[in-house]
C-alpha cells in the first residue's frame, strides 16, 4: 500500500469513529446498540436489509461513481467532503458510506480519471479530476445529472419523515437502555417485539 492509499484509508477510519447522532463513540453509520444486526445503517439508501435492497431513494454503485465524478467536476474534495455532499444535496436522503466512497475513489484513480493529492495537516487527501476525468464528465453530463435524480419530491419528503421518525425511536430506545430499570427494559423489549412484528405485517399487505 502506498502512502496516499494509507492516508485515504486512515481518513475513512477517522470518519467512522466520528461523532454521530448519539454522541461521542458512535459514527454517522453506527447505532448505540452495538451495531446493526444486518451490518449497516438502516437509514442509508444503500443499506441492504434481511429482505434485500429497499426501494425509494436507493442508489446503485454505478450512480455513486458518476455522482462522485460530477462533484469533482465542480471542485476538488476530500473523501469526507464527498460523503457530506451526497447528504447535503439531497437533504440527507442519499447517504453514502465510507465503504462505498473510498473504494470508488481508488478505482477512479486506477482508471486515470481522478488524482489523489498529498495529505494535508489533518491527514486528509484531496481528490481532483484529471484531464481524462474532465473529458469523461463532459461526455457523460446527462448521466451525471440523472444520478442526482434520486427520487421525486414526494418520495424525498416521505423518506425524510420516515428517517426522522426512526431516529426519534432510536433515541428513545437508547435512553431506556441507558436510564431505565430492569423492569422498564423488559417492558420495552415486549413493545419492540410488537412493533417489529407490526412492521413486517405492513410489508405483507
Amino acid at each position: 500500500m502506498n502512502q496516499r492509499q494509507h492516508h485515504g484509508r486512515g481518513e475513512a477510519a477517522r470518519f467512522r469513529r466520528g461523532r454521530g447522532p448519539f454522541g461521542p463513540g458512535f459514527g454517522p453509520h453506527e447505532n448505540p446498540f452495538g451495531g446493526n444486526p444486518f451490518g449497516g445503517n438502516p437509514f442509508d439508501p444503500e443499506f441492504v436489509g434481511p429482505r434485500g435492497r429497499r426501494g425509494g431513494g436507493r442508489a446503485r454503485r454505478g450512480d455513486v461513481r458518476v455522482a462522485i465524478i460530477g462533484l469533482l467536476a465542480e471542485q476538488p474534495s476530500t473523501g469526507y467532503g464527498l460523503i457530506r455532499s451526497f447528504a447535503d444535496r439531497t437533504d440527507g436522503v442519499w447517504r453514502v458510506s465510507p465503504g462505498s466512497v473510498y473504494p470508488t475513489l481508488q478505482q477512479l484513480v486506477d482508471e486515470g480519471l481522478v488524482e489523489q493529492g498529498e495529505a494535508n495537516d489533518g491527514g486528509r487527501c484531496e481528490y481532483r479530476l484529471t484531464d481524462a476525468g474532465r473529458d469523461y464528465a463532459t461526455e457523460h453530463a446527462e448521466q451525471i445529472a440523472a444520478a442526482w435524480k434520486v427520487a421525486d419530491e414526494s418520495t424525498l419528503a416521505g423518506a425524510r419523515e420516515y428517517r426522522e421518525a426512526a431516529h426519534k425511536l432510536l433515541r428513545a430506545i437508547s435512553q431506556v437502555g441507558a436510564d431505565g430499570t430492569a423492569a422498564q427494559r423488559a417492558a420495552a423489549v415486549e413493545k419492540l417485539d410488537e412493533l417489529r412484528k407490526a412492521l413486517y405485517l405492513l410489508l405483507a399487505e
